[in-house]
């Protein structure tokens, strides 16, 4: 259940009624808004009458959240959740482009790239150095020696560093390199990792789950911010269908249906969502279109040499040109792309 305090609620009453939430045995999340201050009462509150809290001072309404996701739903969270990356934020007016190949491969192609991207004009650098390949003869990335060269990149661009996370074993080496932890749509349902991830304080992009349905993707979120991570995104990478003209069929509708049900930020990979580097500009364009609050797209400087998905990969100045396009779709929306520390911005961006 939430608790609505009084706009004159004092923090001592605020205070008090965590206190009563607690002695009830149930967790306490608190949303601090601009003119609203609203306590959740999150654990098994089906047998607790909302009169126990009603009657507290300070307190205006209590109501019971009829989402299964509770900490996820804009019942308990009215306004968007906007944090900060490194130079930029996430969820607000600023649409964030983050860009990199599916795969480090070397020291050489991920400094080339990461430059490249940024000249482009992406936010974030994006690239795997554990790889859930789905034969176990692929080549599977990296491990530590990518992290290095990720960390380099981004010395080197300002650039902050997005990277795919498949293990718990794998948690404390991740935290020490990365800016943000990638939940892979194979460990959308690790809820052991999920659990974990949400003990850190680490920014974590959400990938949707290959045949998960768009409530399941937020009970996964759910598992995170109860750990008390808040900075959580949502990603939409395209559903298993019976379609068979592309890697996977994209679901543009669940853009606007999660920024209806949900405060969190949510991205779209149009990479992985049609598998085809032809289409990948049209799904990004239509992507910010529908609202989304940020894009990754894979990036390769030779994707016929990739390792993996070169298939899907846009060389640099292509997706030098899909950046423009959709600069010039977020103008249309009244919002505009994100930059880090001087990225490249084409005039008419800022």
């Amino acid at each position: 259940m939430m608790i609505i305090m009084k706009p004159n609620a004092t923090p001592q009453q605020v205070e008090n009624v965590i206190s009563h939430i607690r002695a009830a045995g149930l967790a306490v999340h608190l949303s601090q808004g601009v003119e609203t201050t609203i306590i959740g009462a999150i654990g098994e509150t089906h047998s607790i009458p909302t009169e126990r809290f009603e009657v507290l001072e300070g307190v205006q309404e209590v109501q019971r959240i009829t989402k299964p996701y509770k900490l996820a739903s804009r019942q308990f969270h009215p306004e968007n959740s906007v944090f900060p990356l490194d130079g930029f934020t996430v969820g607000g007016e600023e649409i964030a482009v983050i860009a990199g190949p599916c795969s480090v491969e070397s020291r050489a192609q991920i400094i080339e790239t990461a430059h490249a991207v940024k000249e482009a004009g992406a936010c974030a650098l994006r690239g795997g150095v554990f790889k859930p390949r789905t034969s176990p003869y692929a080549f599977q990335g990296l491990g530590e020696e990518g992290l290095e060269y990720l960390a380099e990149a981004r010395e080197q661009t300002g650039l902050p560093i997005v990277v795919e996370i498949m293990s718990q074993t794998q948690l404390d080496l991740m935290v020490k390199y990365v800016d943000v932890l990638q939940v892979g749509a194979r460990n959308m349902q690790n809820f052991n990792l999920l659990r974990a991830i949400g003990e850190t304080r680490t920014p974590v992009l959400l990938k949707r789950g290959l045949s998960a349905t768009i409530e399941e993707l937020l009970m996964s979120a759910e598992y995170i911010l109860a750990g008390g991570n808040k900075q959580v995104m949502l990603c939409e990478r395209g559903i298993r269908t019976f379609e068979t003209a592309t890697r996977n069929t994209t679901d543009i509708n669940a853009i606007p249906v999660l920024k209806s049900l949900t405060h969190l930020p949510v991205i779209l990979d149009p990479s992985h969502s049609t598998g085809h580097a032809d289409f990948v500009s049209a799904i990004a364009r239509a992507a910010i279109a529908a609202g989304a609050d940020g894009l990754i797209v894979e990036v390769h400087p030779n994707p016929a040499q990739a390792l993996s998905d070169g298939k899907q990969s846009l060389k640099p100045e292509a997706f030098a040109q899909m950046v423009k396009q959709v600069g010039q779709i977020a103008q249309i929306m009244d919002r505009r792309l994100a930059a880090v520390h001087g990225a490249y911005a084409p005039q008419g961006w800022a």
